[in-house]
C-alpha cells in the first residue's frame, strides 16, 4: 500500500508560473486596497469593481502554465497516495496531473450562483460579467472565499490532514488562517518537508526544510522522499 503524502501549498508555489500574488501586489490593486475587492462588503458596494478585479486575474491565469514544481508534485503519485491542499485559486496542480487537490479558497476558473452556493459553473473564458445568471435567475460571483467570509472546505481538508503519512508544505507562509492552522492537525511523528526560500517556522518534530523556490525545491524534495517509499 502506497504512503499517504499530503501536500499544503500556497501562494509561492505558481509564484514561478508568473502569477502575482497579492503579497506581490504591495496589498494594493491600481489605488484600491486588495480588501476592497475582495470581500463581501466590495461585492454589495461595487460589484463591477470586482468583477473586474477578478477578470484580470483569470485573464492572467487562461495564459499561465504549470511551472516545473507543479509537473514534480504530480510525479510523486507515481509512488504515494498523494492528495494536495491548496490555498491556491488557480488549477495549475490540476493541469499539471495531480487528480486529488482541495481548493481551501475557490477556484478562479468558476464561479457561483449568489443566491444557491451550490450552483456551480466552471468557464470556458476569462470574462464573467454583471447579468450572467445562475439558472435560477440570480447573479453569478466568484467562486472564491473573500476577506471576512467562511471557509468551508476546512471540514475536508482535516481528515486529509490527519491521516498523512508525510506531509509537505510548499510556498505558504503559514501565516494566513484558518489554512495556517491544518499544520496542527497532522500526527506528532510523521515527516514534515518545508520548501519555502523564506522557512517559515514549524513547531514540530521531523522536520526538514529545504530553503529554495518550489522548482528546484521540488526536486531536491523528490531525492528525500525516495528514502521514504
Amino acid at each position: 500500500m502506497k504512503k499517504k503524502l499530503v501536500v499544503l501549498s500556497g501562494a509561492g508555489m505558481s509564484q514561478e508560473s508568473g502569477l502575482k500574488t497579492f503579497r506581490d501586489m504591495g496589498g494594493l490593486w491600481e489605488q484600491y486596497d486588495v480588501t476592497e475587492v475582495a470581500s463581501p462588503e466590495a461585492w454589495q458596494k461595487n460589484p463591477e469593481l470586482v468583477m473586474r478585479f477578478y477578470n484580470e486575474r483569470r485573464k492572467q491565469l487562461f495564459n499561465t502554465k504549470p511551472n516545473a514544481g507543479h509537473f514534480g508534485i504530480a510525479e510523486l503519485e507515481n509512488n504515494f497516495d498523494l492528495e494536495i491542499v491548496t490555498q491556491n485559486v488557480d488549477d495549475l496542480h490540476e493541469l499539471a496531473g495531480s487528480t486529488k487537490v482541495l481548493h481551501l479558497h475557490g477556484e478562479l476558473r468558476k464561479a457561483r450562483s449568489t443566491i444557491d452556493p451550490d450552483l456551480i459553473y466552471t468557464l470556458e473564458h476569462w470574462e464573467l460579467k454583471i447579468g450572467d445568471k445562475c439558472e435560477k435567475g440570480s447573479q453569478l460571483r466568484p467562486h472564491i472565499v473573500w476577506f471576512g467570509e467562511a471557509v468551508p472546505a476546512m471540514q475536508n481538508a482535516l481528515p486529509i490532514v490527519q491521516n498523512a503519512d508525510i506531509l509537505i508544505v510548499i510556498g505558504t507562509s503559514l501565516a494566513v488562517y484558518p489554512a495556517a492552522g491544518l499544520v496542527n492537525y497532522a500526527k506528532p511523528e510523521i515527516p514534515i518537508f518545508v520548501v519555502d526560500p523564506n522557512r517559515p517556522e514549524i513547531f514540530m518534530k521531523n522536520v526538514t526544510y529545504i530553503q529554495e523556490k518550489a522548482g528546484i525545491g521540488v526536486e531536491i524534495l523528490k531525492s528525500k522522499l525516495k528514502k521514504l517509499i
